[in-house]
């Protein structure tokens, strides 16, 4: 793609984050939406493939209407308080508004889009897709969530942590894996999203980092299947130890950054006497654990039957600065989750 339609894309992105994120009326942070989505279906379709094309059409239908459902709610909102604001959606259409938001962010069972689209565009456009695309829904979810439904926020989010494991298990293609990753992560994020927005914000950053650990891993590594993964020790140890250990952070086990919000989170269920949605919710991330750790097992436990003996290691000229940053977040944010959250 030419460099200059690219930055014209990349650019319209940012102004489309922009004007969701600082709006205060449905329809500016509509515009905002739609402007993000069509900044997006041309990097998506930046190779003539027929799978980039497919990905791209189904993104476009799901968020076109996912957007309808939206404007839709906004109008019947206005009509009814006679009012555009942000922050007072009648409890009437909030379920409508919060079920066209969710849609959009890839949350079971609107989440048939998100696996079919990821594997159908490159890596760097999943990169887009799993991270800066989902914040400016996730925004307006923060802005509504004190008068979203509590019962449907559970649900949903059961839901998508239980699809989120059980669709990943049988995978092998590792940005349909990340696609499933996405969801489980969005259902833990969205829970809690009416008890406790802020722990829900502190989660989301999280996510975003971690994934944005794997996805420059991944990118870095050229690997889109498990058996790629698999040959990736004899062309860079180092980047391939980082690759499992944010695997690990991913499936948020402790000591690494995954593992803090998790614990909030069951500990916030706990203390709002919702004791069976806590317990429901670690036996479903039982499986997406199952599908890191056999991710981690197939990066460092396996070999391929052509290794060589050659002591140089293959690394190709990246930004190897922001990966190590990115890294070294995705790992060791633990100790500083009390400051975190105190700002």
């Amino acid at each position: 793609m030419n460099p200059l339609a690219m930055m014209m894309f990349l650019t319209s992105l940012a102004i489309g984050t922009t004007i969701t994120l600082s709006s205060h009326h449905w329809l500016l942070a509509w515009i905002g939406l739609e402007i993000n989505t069509l900044a997006l279906l041309p990097i998506m379709t930046k190779t003539p493939h027929p799978r980039a094309i497919e990905a791209a059409t189904k993104y476009f239908l799901t968020q076109a209407t996912a957007s309808a459902l939206m404007l839709f709610s906004c109008l019947m909102n206005a009509m009814q308080a006679g009012e555009w604001d942000i922050n007072t959606p009648s409890n009437l259409m909030t379920n409508s508004l919060s079920i066209a938001i969710m849609m959009k962010l890839g949350l079971a069972p609107m989440h048939f889009w998100l696996p079919e689209v990821l594997q159908g565009i490159s890596l760097v456009t999943g990169l887009i897709l799993s991270t800066w695309q989902k914040i400016p829904p996730m925004i307006l979810l923060f802005q509504i969530s004190h008068n979203i439904n509590l019962s449907l926020t559970v649900i949903l989010g059961l839901t998508s942590v239980l699809i989120g494991g059980w669709g990943g298990i049988g995978q092998t293609q590792i940005r349909k894996i990340m696609a499933f990753s996405s969801i489980g992560h969005l259902g833990w994020i969205i829970i809690i999203l009416k008890l406790n927005p802020q722990l829900s914000l502190f989660n989301f950053i999280l996510y975003t980092i971690m994934t944005t650990a794997m996805f420059l891993s991944m990118i870095m590594l050229s690997a889109t299947k498990m058996s790629q993964i698999s040959t990736s020790w004899t062309k860079n140890p180092a980047l391939t130890t980082t690759t499992m250990l944010v695997l690990l952070s991913l499936a948020g086990l402790p000591p690494l950054t995954g593992f803090p919000p998790k614990l909030l989170i069951i500990m916030e269920l706990i203390k709002q006497n919702m004791f069976i949605s806590a317990t429901l919710i670690m036996l479903a991330s039982l499986l997406t654990l199952f599908f890191y750790l056999r991710l981690t097992y197939i990066i460092a436990l396996t070999l391929s039957p052509n290794t060589h003996n050659s002591t140089i290691w293959r690394t190709p000229t990246k930004p190897w600065l922001l990966f190590s940053i990115i890294n070294t977040m995705a790992l060791t944010l633990l100790p500083l989750t009390p400051a975190i959250l105190l700002t």
